[in-house]
């Protein structure tokens, strides 16, 4: 074989390899890093609610406004079918039973005197849900049992009133006018105290109050709502969840 021709077989062999080279599956630059998470959106849960008044009625607007179904009622639910439809095709009207049966998640906010007979008289559609209860005891309006609630706690005389559920003491401690006022607002948000002794309702209590456009603070068990019942310094407060905690003594 001449030189000629060493030269020319070297070329060809160097073009193949090159070509091979080419063919080869190149490495993706980022193999090795984790991979981001996947967003994930909370599937929208059914919401009754007992008592549409005042905290009842603007829940149910900002939870509708979130994405949630609510069945909204009172004992004279042909009065809320004006706020039904003001909220549209995600809220219907009914009586406190068909709200109790309704709802995924339960949220009770009647005067406190009323509780005993909630307890009673929904039992069977409330047993094993999760509920949110908001009332404030004030023994003018109602009564002994307000007395007895000041001195036990909430937490503990609700959970005696109702039995079979897995209570959350949540949005007692805003007003009406700062629920529908400070939800959402700019900056840092309004810092909404919770306790229960059920840790997965805890966490669907979280997501609600977020769903509202507040803060969670988890203050922890339903013997510790009492440290922001009706009276204490952090009542009615429009403290920031970082304030909340320093308050009542929480890790930051």
């Amino acid at each position: 074989m001449n030189r000629a021709m060493r030269i020319r077989r070297a070329s060809l062999l160097g073009l193949a390899s090159a070509l091979a080279l080419l063919l080869l599956p190149v490495p993706r630059a980022h193999a090795s890093a984790p991979e981001k998470a996947v967003s994930r959106t909370v599937k929208p849960r059914k919401i009754g609610i007992i008592g549409t008044g005042k905290i009842g009625g603007a829940l149910a607007r900002l939870w509708v406004k979130a994405g949630y179904e609510v069945l909204i009622s009172s004992r004279h639910p042909e009065e809320l079918k004006p706020l039904a439809e003001q909220l549209g095709p995600k809220a219907r009207v009914g009586t406190p039973r068909e709200a109790a049966a309704y709802g995924d998640v339960v949220l009770i906010s009647v005067p406190y005197g009323a509780l005993p007979q909630i307890g009673r008289d929904h039992a069977k559609q409330l047993s094993g849900k999760v509920v949110l209860e908001t009332g404030n005891p004030y023994p003018q309006r109602d009564g002994p049992l307000a007395e007895e609630a000041r001195l036990k706690g909430t937490g503990q005389t609700s959970k005696a009133l109702l039995p079979g559920v897995r209570l959350v003491r949540a949005f007692n401690a805003i007003s009406a006018v700062d629920l529908s006022n400070q939800s959402g607002r700019e900056g840092t948000l309004v810092g909404i105290p919770i306790a229960s002794d059920d840790e997965e309702a805890l966490k669907i209590a979280s997501e609600l109050v977020k769903a509202a456009g507040f803060e969670p603070v988890v203050v922890g068990g339903l013997e510790r709502a009492k440290d922001f019942d009706v009276g204490t310094p952090v009542y009615t407060r429009l403290l920031t969840a970082e304030e909340l905690r320093k308050h009542l003594g929480l890790p930051q």
